[in-house]
């Protein structure tokens, strides 16, 4: 993984681990503090390719510790695999969970790698009748996959779509209950969260297949929804370090004025608590 084995003009972002868990986190390691919060969520979250990601800018904003447990290409099947984060988790003041996509994440149509969930592993049955033509040997990323299927027709790709959002919906659930207190959702992205009957978007810069009414389905699990839309989230290299080799994975990830907008906008939430 290139964020754990920077190229020249890469940053490092000294890789760590907690617990026993699987999965690498952006480190230093640090030692908890009471009265901690955490951030959750995939490469935004990370802070891939900039020096000051929006958990570091929020710690330093409101003197109260934020640990980053971002992990790039995880999505709720990461987290929920990982019960000792879980409980760290859980055991927090306060949770802020940036909004994965629906398509990192096992389905009925396919399933992912367990830890990099953007990693296609095999389709089903049921994807391979909805789509007799296609050879899934051919996807390696869950993004590719969706990209050509889009490509063969709306009404079969609505099936998908509704399959992807009922399995998101599920595995958010489960992963609210598992992480037990109060958490806001954040949608970080350089466009608001699409109406569910908007033609399906997979540009970058957005989670995938997400829509206002399945944000809107787990406010009752939530202390809060905060939605940060800033066109810094995709395009611009202004701000980053990356190796050449990261260039389009760099302009897909937001840049240092929108992890700061971010930070910004959930400061209120850290120093009210979720109250």
């Amino acid at each position: 993984m290139t964020c754990e084995l920077p190229g020249a003009g890469a940053l490092d972002y000294f890789p760590c681990r907690y617990g026993a868990a699987r999965l690498v986190f952006r480190g230093p390691w640090r030692a908890v503090r009471p009265g901690y919060s955490v951030a959750l969520g995939g490469a935004a979250t990370y802070g891939r390719f900039v020096a000051r990601p929006w958990p570091q800018l929020l710690e330093q904003a409101s003197g109260q510790m934020v640990l980053n447990l971002g992990v790039p290409q995880a999505g709720p099947d990461a987290w929920l695999a990982e019960p000792e984060v879980l409980s760290l988790a859980a055991r927090a003041r306060l949770r802020f969970l940036a909004v994965p996509g629906a398509v990192n994440l096992s389905n009925r149509f396919y399933t992912v790698h367990p830890r990099r969930n953007d990693r296609f592993l095999r389709a089903s049955p049921a994807l391979q009748r909805l789509y007799p033509e296609i050879d899934f040997t051919d996807f390696a990323f869950t993004r590719h996959l969706l990209r050509v299927l889009a490509g063969h027709g709306a009404p079969r790709f609505a099936e998908l779509a509704r399959g992807l959002s009922q399995a998101w919906l599920d595995r958010m659930g489960q992963l609210m209950a598992a992480l037990k207190g109060p958490t806001v959702l954040v949608w970080f992205a350089d466009r608001p969260p699409p109406l569910p009957d908007d033609p399906p978007d997979l540009a970058q810069g957005a989670p995938l297949l997400v829509d206002r009414m399945m944000l809107t389905a787990l406010r009752p699990h939530l202390a809060g929804l905060v939605e940060v839309v800033h066109p810094d989230c995709a395009g611009s290299a202004e701000g980053k370090s990356f190796a050449p080799l990261e260039a389009p994975a760099a302009l897909s990830l937001p840049g240092p004025s929108a992890h700061q907008a971010l930070a910004d906008a959930l400061l209120p939430w850290l120093r009210q608590g979720a109250h």
